[in-house]
């Protein structure tokens, strides 16, 4: 009665179920990882954004790329803004998903060395693509500024062509790097996103606290394809059992039929 799995049928129907269930065991395994990271991740955030701000000279320093650990952690900085060298950095977007710039000063520290301080985002107020836009003016002589140390940005990470040839004062990354050769100067690693003080008219307007990821929905859709993974098996005994009853129910219906007519005869 069992004859039929051999068909042609039942063999490919039981070859994709057998492909399917480590198929999707796997994307089950593969969607932990991702909770994994994400839950990793989001604790770093969390740690950094609690941790008590120490001075940028402790976590960097020319050359220094900022580890995954240091990145968001507060840190403070005594110094002057240099608006002189100020630049803006192009196709930035603010909290209502507005386009414009962000505006990226130099901070010279007690010591000498350079801070690149991410001062904030500001419209696309300039008459024209190529000129510079109007850029509120930090506070003048010695300040302390405080913010959240960031790693350089690059092409690779942010998915940001570095153009070249843009207007004077205009760049597309935050990399102290080549900051530090435009500059000739000893700048530090990284940069950071100010948070204090703020800045006088709500202008620029500071970056927003960095989001947290949505670990639990990775959870939920590796708990998702175990239940399909599941699923496949009892599926296929489902129809199989179907199939077994349909046939038997065929053939006795074919029973039926041939001794009907026997019965008539006598």
């Amino acid at each position: 009665m069992y004859r039929f799995l051999l068909s042609r049928q039942w063999v490919i129907l039981t070859l994709v179920a057998l492909l399917l269930i480590p198929t999707m065991i796997r994307l089950g395994i593969w969607q932990m990882h991702r909770y994994d990271e994400r839950s990793a991740r989001n604790q770093l955030v969390s740690d950094a954004l609690s941790a008590k701000a120490v001075p940028v000279e402790s976590l960097s320093a020319p050359g220094h790329a900022v580890t995954s650990a240091e990145r968001y952690h507060p840190v403070t900085a005594t110094g002057r803004f240099d608006t002189g060298r100020e630049v803006v950095v192009r196709r930035r977007t603010n909290a209502d998903d507005e386009v414009g710039f962000l505006v990226l000063t130099p901070f010279v520290l007690d010591d000498g060395k350079v801070l690149l301080v991410n001062r904030g985002w500001i419209p696309a107020n300039a008459p024209t693509q190529t000129a510079f836009p109007k850029v509120p003016a930090p506070p003048e002589g010695e300040v302390t500024v405080t913010g959240r140390l960031m790693p350089d940005e690059t092409t690779e990470a942010s998915g940001i062509k570095d153009l070249k040839g843009l207007p004077d004062r205009q760049i597309m990354l935050i990399n102290s790097a080549q900051e530090a050769e435009r500059l000739g100067e000893r700048v530090l690693g990284g940069y950071i996103a100010q948070t204090a003080p703020e800045p006088s008219g709500d202008t620029p307007e500071l970056v927003g606290k960095p989001g947290m990821e949505n670990a639990a929905l990775n959870y939920a859709y590796a708990l998702q394809w175990w239940l399909f993974a599941a699923g496949v098996p009892v599926g296929w005994i489902v129809l199989m059992r179907r199939e077994l009853r349909d046939r038997r129910e065929k053939a006795e219906q074919g029973t039926a039929e041939r001794a009907e007519p026997a019965a008539v005869r006598a």
